[in-house]
């Protein structure tokens, strides 16, 4: 007996045993159980998720013996010689090889007759954006109202190409991609029931390296089953497909974790010594940093089961929350830049440098040596130097003739140490820099500047207050963007100190979201210089909001204005002697116009 293919020998052949496409099936089992049947389906999504297959078990499911029914039973005529290609009422139909108009009209002529055998003529046209202009005209008036025997199940990689007319008369369903983790569970139990020998670790690879499609999963699993003389086995399929072996990745983030320069450009050499590509291997490390991720915040959503749970363990008490976002957007953008860089590996490598660069835990130049220069990397502390203590200046008092005041640059504590893990590489540049003429100068010899009491008191920082009036400090901040749509649309209900408690009109309960809460602390607490909370409850009216007030106080400086504008002498003689005409959408009022 002849080999078949693992895709074709595991082709799902009831609704129970396809993997994913739940909302498809349950849609269609509820149509068939209550026998409210269409008369064109159209499926859509990308190759190998099943469009084909879900085509042939509706066709068994109107076609077989016990009846129109979302389980077929799969042992009668009807439902063998579907699944063997045999059956006289079903047509499949390739419209990438037939895409004229008069394959179609064969078609159309043959669909008038009744069934020969079944219940339904079905036809099943694969591809179908490949049909002509011409070819989708003439069977337009036939898919909108066919004979009660026939049902057209239409098939298509690309919907945009599909003439809008078309897809008018079709009940349309989009079919997901398949996930990674479901794509393994699939292949396991089909490894099982072949009883084949396999690797965890392999089968998520295939999983991966499917790119959601079903059919190339099986298709690469027939590769690894040949490849590995019977066994799938993680090193053959990472071998298979080129990929990046886990460990070196680990031994990136290890390197990274350290701050250890000089190996983490070693791991990148042994991984182009190997002649791994550097899109593949900057792939799996997001790949790798994503999982990461999701041990740190989600440790729940990796099971303990999964080869890389305890290395994901050790690892994620090293990284920050932060740190592993900032390492995922410089992985994704690395590899997005590599067609820029000379060549791939210094794409990678600038890549794991910005990394080493970018780090939050880095206070000091990277440890890269310099070979012949062993000083670069250390920094001389800058001894602070004491200035003559300043003069006081009460809120009311005048200096007096010949006083010297000194200028804020001045005013230093005498009691401030410089602390070593807080000084960075620019301290040298600054050393170097000679210091302004007003500091060089003894604090007796300091040049005269004309001096005014108010001006200077008005320089000192303090904290803004807030003293309840909710729209006057909208107008002193200025928010904008999604702060700035939460703060005009909401009123103060309470506030106490800095947290504040808003209320928001239902018809803009659209800006009561996570998000919005979060822009709008961001910039209280930037303005009063400390944290702000606020907390949204929906309901009550917009009439006592800041954009209701602006709004009213708009229409009553419009109204102001065009009063005046009527009385105003020169427009009456305007009116009167040249038959001139105010238009009142024009009218705006001087602060408006501004």
């Amino acid at each position: 007996m002849t080999y078949q293919v693992l895709a074709r020998k595991w082709r799902p052949k009831s609704f129970s045993t396809l993997v994913g496409q739940e909302h498809v099936v349950k849609a269609l089992s509820n149509a068939l159980e209550s026998q409210r049947l269409h008369h064109a389906y159209l499926f859509t999504g990308t190759r190998g998720v099943g469009k084909t297959t879900i085509a042939r078990i509706l066709a068994k499911s109107l076609n077989c013996e016990s009846g129109v029914t979302a389980s077929p039973c799969g042992h009668c005529d009807a439902c063998l010689q579907i699944d063997a290609g045999r059956f006289v009422d079903l047509l499949e139909i390739d419209a990438a090889s037939n895409t004229g108009i008069d394959n179609i009209r064969e078609v159309l002529d043959n669909a008038q007759y009744a069934p020969t055998q079944g219940r339904f003529k079905v036809y099943i046209i694969d591809e179908v954006h490949m049909l002509s202009k011409s070819a989708f005209n003439a069977m337009l008036k036939t898919l909108e109202e066919p004979p009660g025997h026939v049902k057209f199940i239409l098939a298509t990689t690309d919907p945009q190409k599909v003439p809008v007319t078309v897809l008018s008369r079709c009940l349309q369903f989009s079919l997901r991609q398949m996930l990674p983790p479901q794509v393994a569970k699939h292949l396991q139990q089909v490894l099982d029931a072949e009883v084949i020998p396999y690797d965890m670790d392999a089968l998520q690879l295939l999983g991966h390296a499917a790119a959601g499609s079903m059919r190339d999963a099986l298709s690469l699993l027939d590769q690894a089953i040949a490849y590995g003389s019977g066994k799938v086995e993680a090193a053959g399929v990472r071998a298979m497909l080129g990929a990046v072996d886990q460990s070196y990745l680990y031994d990136l983030l290890e390197h990274l974790a350290n701050q250890d320069g000089t190996k983490l450009i070693a791991s990148a050499e042994q991984l182009a010594a190997r002649g791994i590509a550097s899109d593949a291997a900057l792939q799996e490390l997001s790949s790798l940093l994503h999982r990461l991720a999701l041990m740190q915040t989600v440790p729940t959503a990796i099971m303990p089961d999964n080869p890389q749970y305890s290395a994901l363990q050790a690892l994620a008490p090293r990284f920050s929350v932060e740190q592993v976002q900032l390492l995922y957007q410089i992985t994704l953008h690395g590899r997005r830049d590599l067609a820029l860089a000379p060549d791939e590996f210094a794409g990678l490598s600038m890549t794991l440098m910005r990394m080493l660069a970018f780090s939050p835990s880095r206070h000091l130049t990277p440890n890269l040596a310099l070979p012949g220069n062993q000083q670069q990397n250390s920094v001389t502390p800058i001894p602070v130097t004491q200035h003559a203590a300043p003069i006081e200046t009460k809120p009311n008092a005048v200096p007096t003739t010949g006083s010297t005041l000194q200028s804020p640059s001045q005013k230093t504590d005498t009691n401030f140490a410089p602390s070593s893990s807080g000084v960075v590489a620019a301290a040298a540049l600054q050393e170097a820099k000679p210091p302004p003429p007003w500091e060089s100068l003894p604090a007796t010899e300091a040049a005269p500047r004309p001096y005014d009491v108010q001006s200077d008191i008005s320089t000192v920082q303090t904290q803004p207050s807030f003293d309840g009036n909710w729209p006057s400090l909208l107008k002193r901040i200025k928010l904008g963007g999604q702060a700035g749509m939460l703060a005009q649309h909401a009123e103060l209900s309470a506030f106490n100190g800095l947290h504040f408690e808003l209320t928001v009109p239902d018809s803009y309960r659209v800006v009561a979201g996570p998000e919005y809460r979060e822009k709008l602390e961001q910039s209280l607490g930037q303005y009063f210089g400390a944290r702000a909370t606020v907390k949204i409850s929906v309901g009550g009216t917009a009439e006592a909001t800041p954009a209701a007030l602006q709004q009213r106080e708009r229409a009553a400086r419009l109204a102001e204005a065009e009063s005046a504008l009527n009385a105003d002498p020169f427009v009456q003689t305007l009116i009167a002697e040249f038959g001139a005409t105010v238009l009142p959408e024009t009218i705006q009022p001087l602060t408006d116009a501004a």
